[in-house]
């Protein structure tokens, strides 16, 4: 679901540092429409409904980001990508974006050439089994089979797990978590591992979730966020301030109820400046002075987003944690609009 390294480090990198020659805000405006490469399906992150309409918190992304480019937040063509085709999507101008639950590493960051704007989600990776097995600890699967999507830091991480504990461990290859969850529930495999948010969303959608457990165990950081093709510093500048606006809309307390009446002007001159009552950031960002009052009016700022789509009361059910704003004990914060 995440993380591959299907292609070489070199063929990806240059295709990136060939796509990445021309302006990429200029094909998206030439085009009239962004293409965003997101998940094949994963509920609540990015799926389409039964009338093909894709939605989701990394669906929001994308909309956001053509709400600010284009003014319109449906102008996106939605490309699923799958772990091992993702990165040539990005690289070779496939996509101009991904926001598909991908985890910023320092070899996609360097060796790839792709640029992280941001983390729109602080996960680890985890473990689901059935609660008949009556496990209640990661360190209990000695012996298990496990499904596990091949080519991927998934894997490693497991490996990694299973060897510091002394256990052993069948891989069930995978490739999509519809197939996952498939062989899961088939019972072809144990156990599924992906990242927390994702065993979330896929337990939500089993018709008896509560015969599904995740374990407490998170053996590794995966901070998922939007990214970009190195070499088109502007474009990598729209997409990072567009999340970044939907973080500051959530600490400032702008919401698509009310960024109308504040685009009208504040007390707060960072809220003017974000959404363009004073100084010149949308020119500066090459976009109009209103930029990020359409993206809020569009998808609502970043909690807005989270509650409506994997927080609490839906049926993914994420608390807010470590995605909590910085002013709430989380680690969701963004520099200064100044």
């Amino acid at each position: 679901m995440k993380k591959t390294f299907v292609l070489g480090a070199l063929t990806v990198a240059g295709l990136a540092a060939g796509a990445a020659q021309a302006a990429t805000v200029d094909d998206v405006k030439a085009r009239g429409k962004l293409n965003c490469g997101v998940s094949t399906g994963l509920v609540g992150f990015a799926a389409p409904d039964a009338n093909g309409n894709w939605g989701g918190f990394d669906v929001e992304m994308c909309r956001a980001v053509a709400a600010a480019v284009l003014g319109d937040s449906n102008a996106v063509e939605f490309v699923p990508t799958t772990g091992k085709t993702r990165f040539t999507a990005l690289a070779s101008g496939e996509v101009d974006l991904l926001a598909r639950n991908t985890t910023w590493t320092f070899s996609r960051d360097v060796d790839l050439k792709f640029t992280f704007v941001g983390v729109n989600y602080y996960d680890g990776q985890g473990f689901m089994v059935p609660a008949e097995l009556g496990v209640s600890s990661a360190k209990d699967l000695d012996g298990a089979t496990v499904c596990i999507q091949t080519g991927t830091t998934t894997e490693l991480n497991l490996a990694d797990f299973f060897r510091v504990n002394g256990i052993s461990y069948e891989p069930v290859p995978i490739e999509t978590n519809a197939e996952a969850q498939q062989q899961y529930l088939a019972g072809a495999c144990d156990v599924y591992t992906t990242d927390a948010s994702g065993l979330a969303a896929t337990r939500a959608t089993f018709e008896n979730p509560g015969e599904h457990v995740v374990l407490p165990e998170i053996i590794s950081k995966e901070p998922l966020g939007p990214l970009v093709r190195h070499g088109d510093d502007n474009w990598g500048d729209i997409v990072r301030w567009t999340l970044n606006a939907l973080i500051t809309a959530e600490e400032l307390g702008v919401t698509s109820a009310n960024v109308a009446e504040m685009s009208g002007g504040t007390n707060n001159p960072e809220i003017n400046r974000m959404l363009g009552t004073e100084g010149n950031l949308g020119e500066q960002l090459g976009l109009e002075a209103d930029w990020a009052m359409k993206v809020i009016s569009a998808v609502g700022n970043y909690g807005e987003s989270f509650e409506k789509n994997i927080g609490e009361n839906t049926p993914i059910g994420l608390a807010r944690g470590l995605n909590a704003l910085w002013t709430e004990g989380g680690l969701i914060y963004t520099p200064p609009f100044r």
